[in-house]
């Protein structure tokens, strides 16, 4: 048992090694996320802008 707990413990600080050198980046894990977020807003945008139009032309919208 003590052996798989040294086991997971120098699994998460492997992992939380890699998280600490992406976060030395220019580019980094909050900054991605951020990118991320702003082309889902502007996609979604687009496609409601798109969906208006239609109803518009087809006279449904309210």
């Amino acid at each position: 048992m003590t052996d798989f707990i040294y086991w997971l413990g120098d699994f998460f600080y492997t992992i939380f090694g890699w998280l600490r050198f992406l976060g030395e980046l220019f580019i980094n894990p909050n900054v991605i996320f951020i990118v991320l977020g702003f082309v889902g807003l502007f996609f979604w945008l687009n496609k409601q802008r798109n969906y208006n139009k239609e109803a518009q032309s087809r006279g449904s919208l309210k």
